[in-house]
């Protein structure tokens, strides 16, 4: 892709956001109700290509039951209130009245509470004795020191996710951990990230991984962009994402490594658009905290906005608009792409001509640029 020059000294690739394209129908349409999307993992098949954001305003073991029943994934996060607390109900409902100014300081000191390494394996079993697939979320820094835990508690996908994932961490503090050892330990599939360019993500999947996250996570409760100034468009960075896929397929002789859009989709169209570009499943979290089953009650964070030293990520309101059945699969009573996101999905499928989303990542897509 050709370079822009942004000054005599520094030149930039222009990049695309997800807002920014759009997707073309083709002359042949099919029947919304003919189509599949259907998505498998591993040795693990899901009726829908959605896997929940491990965010404690959406995830909790109750909602990612939930969103098990209904054909999707639900990660939980094993670093937030469900492992630090016995009961977090008082603690949601006091951060659902907190005061906006001082929101950030109070998360703070309510995820500094240690972590109860007994309650990893009790909301891990929450979750199986439901029936379902189960998978947790740790970050990098903590995935050597509880992912015994993890295991041990027959969790079937492990999720290390942070605000950027490296093969190579590179730290004159601690032994960093050793990804492509890790994974090829262990005897559950791995799904890692987040990433955002062909290199990293290429690196990613030569340590095993089953999965990559591509973006940075959060969406509308992230600020990493005003924070750290680090950004990278959804579309260009999903494309880019599949490509390495690609030609890590032809280079393992045809492992295929599954590219899991994270965060930055708001709406059933933008759902539809990460999966045109490449990606073979999408993780959101603000669509869903938008059900009344939500734990957050309308409002939504993420990991990022309790750092104890610098947060990237604030406590946003996004309302509550219906239930999650209703959110994923209907009926909608609003406009906006904010209710069916699965019906909505199959839809644009039918109206592009594709039965499958395999095929579907083959769509012509348009750049629409702002105006």
């Amino acid at each position: 892709m050709a370079q822009v020059e942004i000054g005599l000294g520094k030149n930039g690739r222009r990049a695309y956001e997800l807002d920014e394209i759009g997707i073309v129908p083709a002359r042949r349409t099919r029947d919304p109700e003919e189509v599949s999307i259907a998505w498998q993992i591993d040795a693990y098949r899901f009726e829908t290509p959605l896997v929940v954001s491990p965010m404690d305003s959406v995830a909790s073991p109750q909602t990612v039951v939930a969103v098990g029943e209904q054909g999707g994934l639900g990660v939980l996060d094993l670093e937030g209130l469900w492992t630090r607390y016995e009961d977090p109900e008082p603690l949601l409902q006091e951060i659902r009245e907190l005061d906006k100014v001082a929101a950030t300081r109070r998360l703070q000191e309510i995820y500094a509470a240690p972590i109860q390494e007994e309650l990893i394996g009790r909301r891990i079993e929450e979750i199986r004795d439901a029936g379902l697939v189960t998978a947790a979320r740790l970050s990098p820094q903590r995935t050597a020191q509880y992912h015994k835990a993890v295991v041990d508690a027959g969790v079937d996908i492990f999720v290390i996710r942070g605000t950027t994932v490296s093969a190579e961490h590179v730290s004159g503090r601690a032994e960093p951990l050793n990804l492509k050892q890790f994974i090829y330990d262990l005897d559950v599939p791995v799904v890692v990230g987040g990433c955002a360019t062909y290199t990293a993500a290429l690196h990613l999947m030569r340590t095993g991984a089953a999965g990559v996250l591509v973006g940075f996570g959060g969406g509308s409760g992230h600020t990493t962009r005003s924070v750290l100034g680090v950004a990278v468009p959804m579309a260009s960075a999903i494309g880019d994402v599949a490509a390495a896929r690609r030609d890590y397929l032809d280079e393992s002789g045809g492992r295929y490594v599954h590219v899991i859009a994270d965060g930055g989709m708001t709406g059933s169209g933008d759902i539809a658009k990460a999966l045109a570009c490449g990606a073979d499943a999408v993780m959101v979290g603000s669509p869903l905290a938008r059900a009344a089953e939500a734990p957050g009650g309308g409002y939504h964070w993420g990991s990022e906005a309790h750092h104890n030293e610098l947060p990237r990520g604030e406590r946003v309101e996004v309302g509550t608009i219906g239930d999650l059945k209703s959110i994923l699969h209907g009926p909608a009573s609003t406009s906006d792409g904010s209710m069916n996101l699965m019906g909505a999905l199959r839809r644009t499928m039918a109206t592009s001509g594709y039965t499958d989303l395999k095929e579907f990542q083959r769509v012509e897509v348009v750049v629409n640029p702002h105006r």
